[in-house]
Formats: structure tokens, sequence, C-alpha cells
């Protein structure tokens, strides 16, 4: 796609994320959520994101049409060089190379922030996810079995890394 500007989120973006986000729920093949999110959720969720913990959208005509971000893996300091990564794309975007747009972007400020690794969680049958975290030099750690539950039925969590 052409004419995609990736650029650090701002409050105003906070309805566009809340959509593209609600969209990903729905569709049952990026998170164990189940639950939309309404506007207090995302507004919460975006001011939790400061310092280190960076959130870009990926845009076109000044339509947001995805968004990552670097999410705290856990509060030990031990972990401190490691980030969780949230990436989700417009299901009308999806398989059009913002994807990977997004993951060098948001590497490169991982980079800048002292991140030494990027932690990624996703379903064993998310093929296309899989397929551009592959692209960009994420390895699959492993699959945790029966790891939660999406509308009554257990499903695997595949973990994924990549060392920066």
């Amino acid at each position: 796609m052409d004419g995609i500007l990736i650029r650090e989120a701002r409050v105003e973006d906070i309805k566009s994320i809340l959509t593209i986000y609600n969209e990903g729920i729905i569709d049952r093949i990026a998170t164990l959520e189940t639950d939309t999110k309404d506007m207090e959720y995302m507004v919460n969720w975006f001011a939790s994101h400061t310092d280190r913990y960076k959130i870009i959208v990926a845009e076109q005509h000044g339509e947001p049409l995805g968004y990552a971000s670097l999410n705290p893996y856990s509060v030990r300091e031990a972990y401190r060089g490691v980030a969780d990564l949230s990436v989700y794309i417009k299901g009308t975007a999806r398989g059009k190379g913002i994807g990977g747009k997004l993951l060098s972007a948001i590497e490169k400020l991982a980079k800048e922030n002292d991140f030494l690794k990027i932690v990624l969680f996703t379903f064993p049958f998310n093929e296309l996810g899989q397929g551009l975290y592959r692209k960009q030099g994420y390895r699959e750690v492993g699959v945790f079995k029966n790891q939660g539950k999406l509308d009554g039925t257990f499903v695997d969590v595949m973990a994924m890394e990549k060392l920066l």
C-alpha cells in the first residue's frame, strides 16, 4: 500500500485504535479477549503507555489502518529489557504490508528505548500473523496447550521472540 505514514499515536487516535482492537476481538484471530472494549478502557490503556512503552499507528490519508504497541512483559527488574508486542490491523487492510512497516518501526523504537528482546503471543492458527512475524525475524519459542478459552473451546497460544 502506498502513502502509508507510520507515526507515534496521539490522543485523537484512541477512537480508531479502539475500533481496530474491537474488530480483532470480534474476529477471534488475534486475542483471547472475548468482550469488546469501551472508550474508558482504551483511554486508560493509552495513558498506561508512557516512557519506553510506545504506541505507533499506520495511517493512510489521515485514517489509522493499524497500530503496534510495546507493552510491559513483567514488572520484575530482571525483565526490563523485554517488551511484549501487540499488532492489530484493520480487517480491510490486512495482508497489504502494513504489519511489516509497523514491526520495523516499533523495533526501531524498542532498540532506542533499551529493549533487548520483543516477545509476542499468537494463535497457532493465525498463519497470516505468523508469516509476518517470521518474515521479520521472529522465531517460535513454543506452544502453550489449552492456554485459554474462546467461545467455550480451549485454544493454544504460540510464543514467539526476536532478539534486537
